[in-house]
């Protein structure tokens, strides 16, 4: 018997109900922020993510003036570039995303950089989507997935423990770079027209 003949309908659960301790709430849109790599995975921590707006935050999460402030350093005074935690890089490289990067506390989309300059009376100008640095941040998670270390070629993370973890790496990345490269491509064209590119630049303005 289906639901709509025994006139039931499946019970809608607002995000709001999952706030509490272990979901503190997000700084750009305020709904809670749910488990997405654990400490075991995280540069920093556990990484957390919200499911309106995509904002991720690594470890102890701040207030909007905190994550207000690392996007500001991530940009020119004019436009940022943000590493964008919706894309499809994110979600086929969860903890072996390279733009996980060492040392930032929040992970951005559009929309979260979009409730976030809202609070201080600006809106998004454009957002542009940046096809090198995207297939770059792509062709790395590709990698990331093969490999000890993480973002070898990027260098923009620790080495391997070991020696001998190095030297395989590097042979991997050595056989796998075209083959990564080419599906790459694709994957990132697919992310792009889905608007779930890598990375995009973004430009806001006063109201």
């Amino acid at each position: 018997m289906t639901t709509r003949q025994t006139g039931r309908r499946t019970p809608v659960v607002p995000l709001e109900a999952g706030a509490g301790p272990d979901n503190p709430p997000c700084p750009a849109c305020g709904e809670p922020l749910f488990g997405w790599i654990d400490d075991r995975h995280g540069p920093a921590g556990p990484v957390r993510r919200c499911e309106s707006c995509g904002l991720g935050a690594v470890g102890e999460v701040g207030d909007a003036a905190e994550a207000m402030q690392e996007l500001d350093r991530l940009g020119d005074g004019r436009s940022v570039g943000i590493a964008n935690r919706g894309s499809l890089s994110a979600s086929l490289g969860g903890a072996g995303w390279a733009g996980l990067e060492r040392g930032s506390r929040y992970l951005y989309t559009p929309e979260a950089v979009r409730r976030l300059v809202a609070r201080r009376d600006q809106v998004v100008k454009t957002a542009r989507w940046s096809p090198g640095r995207s297939l770059a941040l792509m062709w790395q998670t590709l990698l990331n997935s093969a490999t000890f270390g993480h973002d070898l070629v990027l260098g923009t993370a620790a080495k391997s423990a070991r020696t001998w973890q190095r030297r395989i790496d590097w042979l991997t990345v050595a056989v796998l770079a075209v083959p990564a490269l080419l599906l790459a491509i694709l994957l990132e064209l697919a992310g792009a027209i889905s608007g779930r590119g890598s990375v995009y630049f973004i430009e806001a303005e006063a109201l």
